[in-house]
């Protein structure tokens, strides 16, 4: 007999294992495939399925030289057919990779059946805690930030999933101008009131524009306090740039006594300055201090900086009502 015409033996035992494990795996599919099916069409019925989230917006509600409060709107919507719980909402705001704050939000409400809504999720930056941590961030800079929030719900049949997000933009360190008074410039003249300009030197400080329009604070001259002044007009100062605005002020000379008198001499008088500029930003509106100690300033220029006619005019007008006074005319 030829070895073609041998005939094949094999172990019983070994097939019958092949055989059991192909019928299981063969089992093991179908029971998943009817598990699948099943969901389908519990989900097609009931019109069970994942909710969706995304950011709609971020808002600075307030921002000055100490913080920025930040509230960030996420728009969570609902298919199903049931109220779902917001079990907990973890967030991040980080700066290159470092981090700015984190937190997490517990039990933050629930979305009603087949609808959205809009859930609030608000933080605070403290910027002495920032700086602090990380001393290349310099007051009146721009930092890019990334926030990264994950919303977790709670859904039938799919149970708890985790809905991520994440959004880019940047936020400003802010800084308050500097501010310097240049000189005073007499409108009208009288021993009780007198009406003057204040030409005012304003130095933005920050990597982002300024526009200012509103302006207040008080003066004083020589420690006597001439009262608040009020911005009439608008003014915008480019990112660390100059402007240049004029106020005007009415105060009562005779209180000044020999204050005055050194300032028309060109020898100036001391003064200070304190108050709130109001601006708006690219990252909204703002409100930032001003203040200025232990400034000098004078009514005129001396020759060899540049005074005008203008100047020799308000020397004219406040010598003739010095001497006016002294005659008592």
């Amino acid at each position: 007999m030829s070895s073609s015409d041998k005939p094949e033996f094999v172990e019983r035992d070994v097939k019958d294992k092949v055989d059991d494990k192909e019928d299981n795996s063969g089992f093991i599919d179908k029971v998943k495939g009817f598990i699948h099916d099943i969901g389908e069409k519990i989900e097609e019925t009931i019109g069970f399925g994942k909710p969706t989230a995304d950011v709609a917006e971020i808002h600075l509600p307030c921002i000055n030289l100490e913080k920025a409060e930040i509230v960030v709107d996420v728009l969570i919507k609902n298919p199903n057919p049931v109220p779902i719980p917001l079990v907990d909402i973890d967030y991040l705001i980080e700066s290159d990779g470092r981090k700015l704050l984190s937190g997490l939000i517990p039990d933050a409400g629930t979305i009603h059946a087949h609808g959205e809504e809009t859930v609030k999720i608000p933080v605070t930056l403290i910027y002495d805690d920032i700086k602090s941590t990380y001393d290349d961030i310099k007051p009146g800079s721009i930092i890019p930030y990334r926030l990264k929030v994950d919303l977790i719900v709670d859904v039938p049949v799919f149970g708890r999933l985790t809905l991520p997000l994440e959004k880019t933009g940047e936020i400003p360190i802010p800084y308050k101008p500097d501010i310097d008074m240049e000189k005073i410039h007499f409108e009208r003249f009288s021993w009780e009131e007198t009406i003057a300009v204040l030409h005012l030197k304003l130095e933005n400080m920050n990597d982002f524009d300024l526009g200012l329009n509103a302006l207040d604070y008080e003066v004083w001259l020589s420690e006597v306090s001439i009262g608040s002044a009020e911005l009439e007009k608008s003014a915008k100062i480019g990112k660390n740039g100059i402007s240049y605005i004029e106020i005007p002020i009415s105060f009562r000379p005779k209180d000044f006594g020999s204050a005055l008198w050194d300032m028309i001499r060109g020898k100036g008088t001391g003064y200070s300055m304190k108050g709130h500029i109001n601006v708006d930003t690219p990252f909204g509106a703002m409100k930032l201090p001003i203040s200025k100690e232990g400034g000098t300033t004078r009514l005129k220029k001396n020759r060899e900086d540049g005074g005008d006619d203008d100047d020799d005019d308000d020397e004219k007008k406040v010598r003739r009502m010095f001497e006016c006074k002294s005659k008592l005319c």
